[in-house]
Order: C-alpha cells, then structure tokens, then sequence
C-alpha cells in the first residue's frame, strides 16, 4: 500500500461544526418593542375608540343592557343644554384666571431667580415644592386653610394691617431714595415716582393711626362669625358669588406657577450674554433690553406654558373635587367635574359621558391648535 493511499485514507474531509442562530438586530428591536406596543394599544388605544363608539350610544355601565346605536342624539342634546354651557363658561374663566395669574407670577419669580445672590438655589427648590405635592393633597390642606374657624388664612388677612405698615413705611423709604437718585440724576420719572410714593406712605400712616376703617373692616377676619368662608362663597353671613371659583384659583396659582417659572427660567439661561453687553453699549435701557431681548428670546418657551397649563386648566379636576366638589352650588362645577358626575356619582349615564369627554376633547385640540399655530408662526419671524 503506497503512502499517497495511506494519507488519503486518514485524511478526512472537515466537518462543519453546528452553529446557533443568532437574533438579528432588527428581531431584537421587534421582541422589546411589540410588548410594549401590544401593551399600550390594549390600554388607550381600544379604550379611545370604545369610548367614541359609546358617545352614539345609549348605554349605563351598571345595566345589563347592550348599547343601543343613537346616533348623534348624545352629541345634540349636550350642545343644546343650557346648564353644561355654564359649566364651560365657568371652566374657561377658571382656565382664563388660573393660566393668566400663572404666567405673571411665574415669569415674575424666573425674573428674580435668574439673576445670582446667596441663596438663589435653595429660594428655587423651595418654590418648586408645590408643583410636587398631589393635588388632592394640596386640595385637602388648603381647605383646612381656608375653614374659617380655625384655618389661618383669614388670620393671615387680619394681619394684614401690620403689613399695610410695613408697606407705607417701605414707600416713604423709596420716595427718599429715588428724590435723592432725582437730585443727581435729573430725571423727571425718578421725582415723579419718589412724590407718589411719598403721597402713599404719607396718606398711609395717617389712615392708620386715625384707625381709618380700612383697617376696622381688617380686624373682622379674626371673628369666625364676621371672617368670610372662601369654599362656602359667603362673607358675614352674605352670599358672594364667585368666592370660591377665586379660592380655587388662588390655589392652583400657588401650585403650578413653578411650572411656569421652571420653563422660563431655562429660557433665561439660553440667553447669550453678548447681546446684554451690545444693548448696554448702545445706552439701551434695562426696559428696552426686556421688551427687545428678554421678552422675545423667551416668548416660545412662555407661549408652551401656557399652552400645558391651558390644557390641565380644562381638564382640572382633582383639585376642585377636593377641595369644593364643584360646590357651593355649581359656582366651581366644572366641565370635568359635571363629566364625572354623569359617568359615575349615582348617573351612570356612560354614552352621555363618553359623548361629552369628546366634545371636551375638541374644544381642548382646538384651543392646542391655536396656540401651536401661533407659535409657528413666532419662529417664523424669527
């Protein structure tokens, strides 16, 4: 046997080892997300258009009925009853007051933590604490403030008196100093505004100390009996209509003016410094330098606060229901307030419901649209 057979006997072809398959990148991609994606359409989006085919229905959650196709009927007698347009007319003063106080305050407050002093970074972690608390937690604590037996807020506002000294004192002490800044300054606006401080510290002290009943009418708040009850809408006794609407705003004012403030705030700091430093070369006025630099560099990230804080304005209800109910009365009955009371608080009208929760929700895309137009239209200029 010759050697060349030999090898060729031993000599075997190689044998492919088995390879796993391995997962491409793109099945990866598809196992994480279509979980999620089932999960999610399972959760909203077939709730979504249940509730829209439920809106042309006459249907109760709490029979055993099947639903019974109305057609348009639910949307029609919604849009033709007098009684839920004052509730919209009470949401969109809500919305108007609530955003409008919103944006003031919290432009106000992004204004003075912009600017560096000792103690700016705890001042603004301490201004954002409301925005973090649940709002029917704050809704809770916030009617105790308000009872008038023994919440302090009207202890607060028979206070007032002492800070209305403070104030008149405060004022005679800026009409020294801008008469002063007048005499080296020569400008007409400083002695115009020291000589009406001046006037208000002065008519101030006299009201007074001559126990002016301004300030007899103050002490009343400290009487349970005379203190007016802000959620009950009633003064002394007297009925005020629109009290408690004011009481609920002032409370979300406190609570989301940090939103504001947080958005603005990081405008602020977007702003190049140069352009400061070229206004202050031309002499431009620190007034002329907001109108013509602050105000526009920071406006598209104002005009989204608002737009956020419009659409949880319509949609506010946890804070109602916690601290009034939509009462007294209807005075604070909103639209999502009245929505909840038709779905669920001994109603159970669902396709009445679900067909209000979309008009709701066309009002909301439309105000939205609005907005997002307008804004458009602000980058485009610039």
């Amino acid at each position: 046997m010759s050697i060349e057979s030999t090898e060729a006997v031993v000599q075997k072809p190689d044998q492919k080892k088995p390879q796993r398959r391995q997962l491409s990148d793109r099945a990866i991609v598809n196992l994480f997300i279509w979980p999620a994606l089932i999960l999610l359409i399972a959760m909203n989006v077939f709730p979504l258009f249940y509730s829209l085919y439920l809106g042309f229905t006459d249907y109760s959650a709490i029979t055993r009925q099947q639903p019974q196709w109305v057609a348009f009927e639910n949307f029609s007698k919604i849009l033709n009853d007098e009684l839920l347009w004052k509730y919209f007319a009470t949401t969109g003063r809500f919305a108007l007051l609530s955003v409008g106080l919103q944006t003031i305050v919290g432009f106000s407050l992004a204004m003075l933590v912009n600017h560096k002093f000792k103690g700016s970074g705890l001042l603004t972690t301490l201004i954002l604490i409301p925005m973090m608390i649940s709002p029917v937690v704050v809704g809770l604590f916030w009617k105790l403030m308000y009872n008038p037996t023994f919440g302090f807020f009207n202890l607060l506002i028979g206070y007032t008196k002492f800070l209305f000294l403070a104030f008149f004192a405060a004022s005679l002490f800026a009409a020294y100093f801008l008469i002063k800044r007048y005499i080296s300054k020569k400008k007409i606006y400083l002695l115009i505004t020291g000589i009406l401080f001046g006037v208000l510290g002065v008519v101030g002290f006299l009201a007074y100390f001559s126990d002016y009943s301004l300030f007899g009418f103050l002490s009343g708040f400290f009487n349970p009996s005379t203190a007016p009850d802000m959620l009950a809408s009633r003064f002394a006794g007297t009925p005020v209509p629109g009290m408690a609407l004011w009481a609920v705003v002032i409370v979300d004012v406190w609570m989301w003016s940090p939103f504001v403030m947080l958005l603005v705030l990081s405008g602020l700091k977007a702003i190049p410094d140069y352009l400061y430093e070229a206004a202050a070369i031309d002499r431009a006025s620190s007034w002329f330098q907001f109108w013509r630099i602050t105000l526009p560099q920071v406006a598209p990230l104002l005009l989204i606060a608002i737009l956020f804080r419009t659409i949880e304005a319509f949609k506010a209800f946890d804070l109602v229901m916690g601290m009034t109910g939509g009462g007294p009365g209807d005075q604070t009955e909103l639209i999502s307030v009245n929505l909840y009371r038709q779905a669920f608080l001994g109603q159970w009208r669902t396709g009445r419901a679900s067909a209000l929760a979309y008009i709701i929700l066309i009002i909301i895309i439309a105000v939205s649209n609005l907005y997002i137009r307008y804004l458009n239209q602000m980058k485009g200029e610039d």
